[in-house]
């Protein structure tokens, strides 16, 4: 059963005992990144590594390691 059916099924369900229904599928993802997010620069800074500009750096890292032709 893929994710949409479920949630049809679920607003079925409740619609017919009266409750609320559920959150639409992919309602809330941009929250759970936001907190995804916060939750690895909050261990960043509690290890004492820099929050900001870890994967540029990393990536120039690699470009500079790249042999150039």
């Amino acid at each position: 059963m893929s994710v949409t059916q479920q949630y049809f099924l679920d607003t079925y369900r409740a619609q017919r005992l009266g409750e609320t229904f559920p959150p639409q599928p992919g309602a809330h993802d941009w929250q759970v990144v936001r907190e995804w997010r916060d939750r690895r620069e909050f261990r960043a800074v509690l290890a004492g590594r820099p929050v900001h500009g870890r994967t540029r750096r990393v990536l120039g890292r690699w470009l500079r390691l790249r042999p150039r032709f």
